[in-house]
């Protein structure tokens, strides 16, 4: 004879605290391995940020390093840095510096992602090639690029001369009102190679039916170009154009090895200037008054151009 025992079901009160325990082993778990990423996050950037913060507000000399001593002077290291005229000088060759170089590398990157979209021979050692520039040292392009630009003995101006384009040398570097355009071109050439090689890798991603499609619609190659590639590629676009704002704005290596900043302070921008002021004048405050305004600059860009371009991450997800 079998007997058969019919076990209580549980409560709501008992499956309520069951589920409970779950949910709470469950974020103690997502925790788990999220907090090496959030102390890593806190430890290399919260802190030096706070800190930079803070030293924009204290009288920071090298004293300081030995006896520890910075006292707080309020504004002191603001009004210093407002008041001094290359800082604006600075912040509009920035904007030029910064917006030419992307306007230059986007265009140019992108004109070269379309160009190697189509298969032919050999196509893969020409991007290998024009890779080139992304993966040398900025120093020793800068370097390679002064001699090549010198108003003297650089290739560029005997190859100028040669064909009869000039009959001077240009100085490139050693004129006001060339060197920073000069900087800008030698920018725009290091930084194709990193905007060919995201859109290129975007543009593989367009599925290949579009374009028969619109081709059987009777679109020319302008027309398919501006109503299936760019929509399609504007997600990656916001991110090219957010990451290369933020590598260009603060960029000193390559001015400083070019320019060193001259002549006359024409190529100065607030990258160069941080570095005058801290590590030249060893005025820590006001060096990291302008690395605030910086970061500010780069934290406001990236704000409001995702925010701008939301719609376009969801439409290529």
């Amino acid at each position: 004879m079998t007997v058969t025992a019919t076990l209580p079901a549980p409560s709501a009160e008992a499956t309520r605290n069951t589920h409970r325990t779950r949910g709470r082993r469950a974020s103690l778990a997502r925790w788990f391995f999220v907090a090496p990423a959030v102390l890593y996050m806190l430890a290399f950037f919260g802190y030096p940020l706070i800190r930079n913060v803070v030293m924009s507000f204290q009288h920071y000399t090298p004293r300081t390093f030995f006896t520890g001593e910075a006292p707080f002077n309020g504004f002191d290291n603001w009004r210093g840095v407002f008041d001094n005229p290359l800082f604006t000088s600075s912040l509009w060759h920035t904007l030029v510096f910064t917006l030419g170089s992307l306007l230059g590398q986007f265009v140019l990157g992108l004109a070269l992602a379309v160009f190697f979209s189509r298969t032919f021979r050999l196509s893969g050692l020409a991007r290998a090639v024009l890779l080139l520039p992304w993966l040398v040292p900025m120093v020793v392009s800068a370097v390679v690029w002064r001699k090549l630009l010198d108003q003297d003995t650089g290739v560029l101006n005997t190859l100028l001369m040669n064909l009869h384009l000039t009959s001077s040398p240009v100085p490139w570097l050693s004129s006001p009102s060339a060197a920073l355009f000069s900087a800008v071109l030698v920018n725009i050439w290091v930084g194709i190679p990193f905007n060919m090689v995201i859109l290129y890798g975007g543009l593989q991603e367009i599925p290949r039916d579009l374009y028969e499609a619109a081709s059987l619609d009777g679109a020319g190659p302008w027309r398919t170009f501006r109503s299936v590639t760019l929509p399609l590629l504007r997600p990656v676009i916001t991110v090219v154009l957010v990451l290369g704002f933020m590598s260009t704005v603060k960029i000193l290596d390559l001015i400083l090895a070019l320019t060193g900043g001259g002549p006359a302070d024409s190529t100065q921008t607030l990258g160069t200037v941080t570095y005058q002021l801290s590590f030249q004048q060893l005025d820590f405050g006001q060096g990291a008054v302008v690395g605030n305004i910086l970061i500010l600059v780069s934290a406001v860009f990236a704000v409001f151009y995702l925010r701008a371009n939301r719609s376009d991450f969801g439409q290529g997800k």
